[in-house]
């Protein structure tokens, strides 16, 4: 998967927001990151969150799922985009991270200041 693609992929998500805190694009919802993408290496590679039973799972069949560098290994793999992973995983993994992060950063869709009664 070529980085356009990859972008407009994740980008479309309702609020996604594309950063570069570090050099890497990280793409983030709510302020959290759930996408990084080291675009300055060969292959192309991205960081995304994932749930420790399945990261262990996919870094047992796919040798271009491994551990995260430099980001927490339980919770986080890199994926390298060498061609041997299917697009339709490649995606599913972008869902996967945005999904988590949405759940553990959802914010009120509105928030009431509670009034007071004052005593007179």
């Amino acid at each position: 998967m070529a980085l356009s693609k990859l972008l407009d992929y994740a980008l479309v998500k309702p609020e996604v927001e594309e950063s570069l805190p570090f050099g890497p694009d990280a793409l983030k919802t709510n302020g959290k990151m759930f996408l990084l993408i080291a675009q300055e290496v060969d292959p192309l590679r991205f960081n995304t969150k994932c749930d420790p039973d399945r990261a262990a799972q996919l870094q047992e069949k796919y040798t271009s799922i491994l551990p995260s560098y430099q980001m927490n290994k339980k919770y986080w793999i890199a994926v390298l985009l060498d061609g041997l992973l299917p697009g339709v995983l490649v995606q599913q993994l972008i869902d996967h991270s945005y999904e988590l992060i949405r759940a553990t950063s959802q914010r009120p869709t509105s928030y009431t200041k509670p009034t007071s009664k004052r005593r007179k």
